[in-house]
C-alpha cells in the first residue's frame, strides 16, 4: 500500500516509545539506577574471536590489517571533523562483541562505520533514500492514499517523507554498501550507544540471511507485494529492536541511562506529531508490531526460534499482529478482473495490490479526518477477520477523477459482518447518510463520487466512482466474475 523507503533504520520516535514503556513500568528512577533485564546472559560463553578493528581516516574496517586497501574514492573520504574518535572505535567495538555475545552470531563481514551530521543526513535522504522517489510516485501515492481517505489530496508527500526522515532518524544500515550510520555530533553518549546496538544488529542480519536478496526485501519486490514488504520489515525492525533493549539491559552503563532519561525528557519531534495519523501509526509499525511479533517467538524458543522465521519469512501484516497465527495462516489470493474498458479512454492504472490488516485497520480508525474515526477497539476487531483482498485505484489525471475497488475475504461471514457493522459507522461519517441500504448492500452518493458496499458471504467489496452509473457497472462486472 504505502511506498516502502528501504532501509534498515532505527527512528528517535521508537527509542522514545521505549524509554517510556520502561518509564511506565518501573519509574525513571529503574532507567536511571538499574538495568532492565530481559533475558540472561550466559556469563560461561566466551565472546567470539573478534578481528582487529583497523582505524583510518576514510573508515573504518573490521578486517585483518594486512588486507586492509586504501581507497581514494571520493564518497568515502570523510572530512576531519567526521573523522570517528580512536575512542568512539572501541566503544562500538565493545558494543559489537556485547551483541556477538547475546545473539551467538559471529561477524565476519565488512563493515564501514560512519558518522554523520545533521547537514549530511539530509543530503543522504535527498539524494540517496528519496533519488528514486519521482514526483509521479508521489503523485500516485497520494492519489491512492487519498482515494481511501488517509490523506488529503493536496498533501505534499514528497517533502514529507524528506522531512520525517531527517527528523527521525537515529542511524541506518545500508546492506548495498555495508555502512553502519550514526547521526550525531561527534559524540557517542547512551542515545548513540543504544542506536549503534539495534544497527549492528542489521548488520548481522544481512551478513546471515542477505537483506535484500537473500529474504528479497528490495525495492522491486516490495513494489509488487507490499504487504509481504511490511511483514518482513516488522521482523527486522523487532528483530534489532529486542537486540537493542537485551543490550540495555545487560550492559548500559549509569551514565547510559542518565543520558537517555535526559533525551526522552526533552524530545521533540514537530514534523512526525503534525502528520496525518496514519502516517504516524504506520511509521512505528515495524518497530512496535514487529518488537510484539519477535518477543512472542523470543518467548517460545529464545533467539534460536527468531532466526528460524529467516527462513520461513512472515508474509502479512496479520501474520505480525497475531504472530500465533504464524506460519501457517496465509493470506488467501483475491482475484479482481480489470475494469479499464469498462473505465474508457483517459483513465490510468495509479496502483494495485493487497490492503491486508494493518491498513485495513488505519482506513477505518486513523483517516485524515478524526470525524470519520472509529473507535480504535472497533477497528482493530473489524479487521482482525481479514483473510486476504485485492485492490485497484484508477485515476483519469485531465479530470481530476478516481475509481477504486476493493475486494476483501473474511475468515467467516461473522468476521465479514463486523467489518460491514464497523465500515458503516465510518462510511455515514465520511459520505453522509446512504442513500440505499438493505442487509447486504449499501451506497453512498454526493455530486463527486458515489461508494457502494457489497457483502456476500465472507466477501466484502467497496467500490468508489465518480458517478453512480459506473460504480454499478464495477460492481456488476466484478459479481459476474465471482
Amino acid at each position: 500500500m504505502n511506498r516502502k523507503i528501504i532501509i534498515t533504520l532505527l527512528v528517535f520516535a521508537i527509542i522514545i516509545s521505549v524509554i517510556f514503556s520502561i518509564i511506565c513500568i518501573f519509574g525513571a528512577s529503574k532507567l536511571v539506577k538499574e538495568s532492565l533485564v530481559l533475558s540472561p546472559v550466559n556469563e560461561n560463553k566466551e565472546y567470539f574471536p573478534t578481528q582487529q578493528i583497523i582505524a583510518t581516516p576514510t573508515k573504518i574496517l573490521l578486517k585483518d590489517p594486512e588486507n586492509v586497501e586504501e581507497s581514494n574514492t571520493e564518497n568515502e573520504v570523510l572530512e576531519d571533523k567526521n573523522t570517528i574518535p580512536p575512542e568512539i572505535i572501541s566503544e562500538m567495538e565493545v558494543i559489537e562483541k556485547q551483541v556477538v555475545q547475546e545473539r551467538g552470531i559471529e561477524y565476519s563481514d565488512t563493515i564501514t562505520r560512519v558518522i554523520f551530521t545533521q547537514e549530511q543526513l539530509i543530503d543522504r535522504v535527498v539524494n540517496d533514500f528519496l533519488e528514486d522517489y519521482t514526483e509521479e510516485n508521489a503523485y500516485q501515492d497520494v492519489v491512492v492514499l487519498n482515494a481511501f481517505g488517509l490523506i488529503g489530496p493536496n498533501f505534499d508527500i514528497y517533502n514529507f517523507y524528506k522531512d520525517v526522515l531527517t527528523e527521525q532518524i537515529a542511524g541506518f544500515y545500508d546492506e548495498e554498501t555495508k555502512e553502519m550510520v550514526i547521526v550525531q555530533d561527534l559524540s557517542f553518549n547512551g542515545i548513540e550507544r543504544l542506536t549503534y546496538a539495534h544497527e549492528f544488529t542489521h548488520a548481522l542480519q544481512d551478513q546471515e540471511f542477505g537483506i535484500s536478496q537473500g529474504l528479497n526485501y528490495n525495492d522491486d519486490s516490495c513494489k509488487d507485494d507490499s504487504e509481504r514488504c511490511a511483514a518482513i520489515q516488522a521482523l527486522l525492525e523487532g528483530d534489532a529492536t529486542l537486540s537493542e533493549l537485551t543490550w540495555f539491559s545487560n550492559y548500559a552503563t549509569p551514565q547510559d541511562q542518565e543520558d537517555i532519561l535526559s533525551f526522552y525528557e526533552t524530545y521533540k519531534s514537530p514534523v512526525l506529531d503534525n502528520s496525518p495519523s496514519f502516517f504516524e501509526k504506520d511509521f512505528l509499525f515495524p518497530y512496535e508490531s514487529g518488537y510484539d511479533f519477535v518477543l512472542y517467538l523470543y518467548e517460545h524458543g529464545g533467539w534460536d526460534e527468531i532466526e528460524k522465521a529467516y527462513l520461513s519469512v512472515p508474509v502479512s501484516t496479520e501474520q505480525i499482529l497475531h504472530p500465533e497465527r504464524y506460519p501457517t495462516d496465509k493470506p488467501s489470493p483475491v482475484d479482481l478482473p480489470s475494469i479499464e474498458t469498462l473505465l474508457g479512454e483517459g483513465w490510468d492504472l495509479m496502483e494495485q495490490g493487497v490492503m491486508g490488516e494493518w491498513y485495513t485497520y488505519l482506513i477505518l480508525a486513523h483517516g485524515i479526518n478524526p470525524v470519520t474515526w472509529v473507535a480504535d477497539s472497533t477497528g482493530k476487531i473489524a479487521a482482525e477477520g481479514w483473510g486476504g483482498d485485492s485492490y485497484m485505484v484508477y485515476h483519469d489525471i485531465e479530470d481530476n477523477k478516481t475509481s477504486m475497488v476493493l475486494k476483501t475475504e473474511w475468515e467467516s461471514r461473522e468476521d465479514a459482518e463486523e467489518f460491514l457493522d464497523a465500515f458503516i459507522i465510518y462510511a455515514d461519517s465520511r459520505f453522509g447518510v446512504p442513500i440505499e441500504s438493505t442487509s447486504n448492500f449499501y451506497s453512498w452518493e454526493s455530486i463527486t463520487q458515489t461508494n457502494l458496499f457489497k457483502i456476500d458471504n465472507n466477501f466484502t467489496t467497496w467500490i468508489l466512482a465518480p458517478e453512480k452509473s459506473l460504480a454499478v457497472t464495477i460492481l456488476t462486472e466484478i459479481s459476474n466474475k465471482e
